[in-house]
């Protein structure tokens, strides 16, 4: 297990660098499974959840090569396709691998993806999909297979009933190297989204609609290798955003000048955060903090789920009464009675949306972490709180965030990374 020591109320001040989008990395490595040529991805953030799912693709032939921020995958031939227990319940993101492998092998059987658990997060939709692209789909409690069959139409339309991220990259994948037209309405339009497809159209994809809720896909014979830049991460750059705002301090963040931001810097404006964008790094400070009426979690270009939760810790540093409301997952908002011992004013008003009044004092706690988002908001947490915090299970926070510990320090945090085995602490 790991944990995070923390000692709070200090000035965050200085630069640092955003990493490569997670939510965008997972699914470009699954799409490496769609060509038996190398794939170079670059910018990639060393995550643990990266680790993973390359583990996850050695397992179907792959093989891999990691250095720095860079990853070369090739899958000259894929070894079998079953998705075992083993595999799947190790992270969430293996569901983006039915796509590819159903593509490649015409078959694949999986379990239930594992993650997590911030709702129900089924994969019907995923499902659904991949019948209306004339596959069989056949279900045995948490287990699923699914065969192209013989009566696989030439050309498919299919409408989404929630413009699921996952399940709009999921049939992207199993669509690309697919006879005939496809073509999805109402899908995600997020940034990782984006990255993917601009990715597969490196490989020699026919894509068109990017970044709308229609994309029509032309399939193609196959793909080849490609070399790829993953974009920067929003979420992240949202998380230290917050984290200058809390402190009191000012911060310079880099290597974000391409991202689309408008969605996270209007709320934070909003709210008194003052984001000034340069040439080269975006800077950003607070001298007060403000309430926001009423902020609602919503589809790209609304406000992301994923900065929901270090939004809550943002809300109770403002002044007045704000109103946060994520619609999304019915568990997200459960991890703040965490919040609440450390002296926070939140009121569940439902599964799904919390009051705060504030700004409240917070005092350091020995706190579990939850999920990866809501395990940064505690860490952001122990950084405005009076006295020293304890995180554990701080490896949940790592499967998203990239040197967590290092960037901390680097802006003057006073933060320590231990590994516990046995009940005793190492550094």
């Amino acid at each position: 297990m790991t944990r995070y020591i923390i000692e709070g109320r200090k000035i965050l001040e200085g630069r640092v660098k955003i990493s490569g989008n997670k939510n965008a990395i997972l699914p470009c490595l699954a799409a490496s499974l769609l060509t038996g040529e190398e794939v170079v991805l670059k910018n990639v953030p060393m995550i643990s959840d990266v680790r993973v799912l390359t583990e996850i693709l050695m397992q179907f032939g792959a093989k891999v090569e990691t250095r720095d921020q860079e990853v070369k995958v090739k899958c000259s031939k894929i070894k079998n396709s079953v998705l075992t227990q083993q595999l799947a319940s190790k992270l969430r993101a293996s569901i983006l691998l039915v796509g590819p492998l159903l593509a490649r092998t015409g078959k694949i059987e999986f379990f239930h993806p594992g993650g997590d658990v911030i709702g129900k997060r089924d994969i019907n939709l995923h499902l659904e999909g991949f019948r209306q692209l004339g596959c069989k789909v056949s279900v045995n409690d948490h287990n699923y297979k699914v065969l192209k069959g013989t009566n696989v139409m030439s050309d498919a339309r299919i409408f989404l009933e929630i413009a699921t991220v996952t399940g709009t990259e999921n049939l992207i994948l199993a669509s690309v190297i697919r006879k005939g037209r496809t073509v999805i309405r109402n899908a995600a339009c997020e940034p990782h989204v984006i990255d993917l497809c601009l990715m597969l159209i490196s490989m020699g994809a026919s894509i068109e609609g990017i970044g709308t809720s229609t994309l029509t896909i032309d399939g193609v014979e196959k793909l080849r290798g490609t070399e790829f830049t993953i974009g920067s991460d929003n979420i992240e750059f949202g998380t230290y955003a917050i984290a200058a705002a809390i402190t009191g301090g000012e911060i310079e963040i880099e290597n974000c000048h391409n991202l689309d931001l408008e969605p996270v810097i209007w709320p934070l404006s909003k709210m008194g955060v003052s984001i000034t964008r340069g040439e080269r790094v975006i800077k950003v400070s607070a001298k007060k903090i403000a309430a926001i009426s009423k902020l609602i979690t919503n589809v790209w270009p609304g406000f992301p789920t994923d900065l929901m939760s270090v939004m809550i810790v943002l809300a109770t540093q403002a002044r007045g009464i704000s109103l946060l409301h994520d619609w999304v997952y019915e568990s997200r908002m459960f991890f703040v009675d965490k919040l609440i011992s450390m002296g926070a004013n939140i009121t569940i008003a439902d599964p799904h949306r919390v009051l705060i009044s504030g700004p409240t004092r917070l005092f350091g706690r020995n706190l579990e972490t939850p999920d990866i988002r809501a395990g940064m908001a505690l860490v952001l947490a122990a950084l405005v709180a009076e006295g020293k915090s304890i995180i554990n299970r701080a490896e949940l926070i790592e499967r998203g965030y990239e040197d967590v510990v290092g960037k901390l320090v680097g802006l003057g945090a006073n933060i320590q990374r231990m590994e516990i085995a046995n009940g005793n602490g190492s550094q």
